[in-house]
């Protein structure tokens, strides 16, 4: 099939509009533990997000991040092509700024910000390179772009239990989802377009967390609520192949339990950062 952005755009656009009322219950908790790395970009000699900085959160969802920079004094700006993921970030963050906009085309003027974040979002964008180009014009001189993306899923435990469980009892290709244009899967990935951007210098650094989960259910309702690709992938899956899926995979992550009885499920994402000179 070949890839045709608007086609991805609208796919992104719909699953997260559908996502939009769960997201912060379900999937929420992975992302969120990644925002402090994210404003403080590891790696990189330059301040991260502090004080004063004009700063852009890119694919901003329900607003979390841009929350976070506006709790540390920062001048938080909000960016998303979803209504409903901007409906959310209006309700809970009023004093925020929230406009709409897609991270292809960013609707502000040359060098308008001093720090760009995007966490988990510009793997959702159809042409990150084009993305990151915008990322690079609305920079500032000596301006940071931090951005993060899941790990593969040797790294990614989460990850790799649904999708073996899915691969062994269910059909990981049923979804009708057009092929993804991220194009980023190892830190040298991200390194590559930053390099292409013009960033320099350039950092990607991994980082580790922990998803706590009751059961497999829990952890598939997480995936199903928060996100996109991956709840059409769960979507697809015939009804009668649910139960094996979900056996097989509270099978495999039973050495994931915790001394409570809790699954507590590794976590990784890598954090990349460049800064326009």
């Amino acid at each position: 099939m070949p890839f045709d952005p608007e086609a991805v755009r609208e796919f992104e656009r719909t699953g997260w509009n559908r996502a939009a009322a769960t997201y912060a219950a379900t999937f929420a908790a992975a992302s969120r533990q990644f925002i402090e790395p994210l404003l403080d970009a590891p790696g990189l000699d330059a301040a991260g997000v502090v004080r004063g900085t004009a700063v852009l959160d890119l694919c901003c969802g329900p607003g979390f991040v841009a929350a976070a920079a506006h709790a540390r004094g920062a001048i938080a700006t909000g960016l998303d092509f979803s209504p409903a993921m901007l409906a959310e970030a209006r309700s809970r963050y009023p004093a925020i700024a929230f406009d709409h906009g897609d991270a292809e085309a960013p609707p502000y003027d040359d060098a308008s910000f001093d720090a760009v974040v995007s966490n988990f979002g510009i793997h959702h964008v159809p042409r990150p390179c084009v993305a990151l180009n915008e990322v690079h014009r609305i920079l500032r001189n000596g301006g940071q772009f931090a951005f993060s993306i899941w790990s593969g899923r040797d790294e990614n435990i989460a990850w790799k239990l649904v999708f073996d469980a899915v691969e062994r009892h269910g059909d990981p290709r049923a979804s009708a989802a057009p092929p993804p244009g991220g194009g980023f899967a190892s830190p040298a990935d991200c390194l590559r377009a930053l390099d292409a951007a013009g960033f320099e210098p350039r950092t990607a650094t991994l980082v580790r967390g922990v998803w706590r989960h009751a059961d497999a259910a829990s952890l598939v309702a997480a995936f199903r609520g928060g996100t996109a690709r991956m709840a059409a992938m769960l979507e697809a899956q015939a009804e009668s192949a649910m139960p094996a899926i979900l056996a097989g995979l509270e099978a495999a992550a039973a050495s994931w339990r915790d001394k409570d009885g809790q699954l507590a499920v590794p976590i990784a994402c890598v954090i990349a950062a460049g800064i326009k000179r």
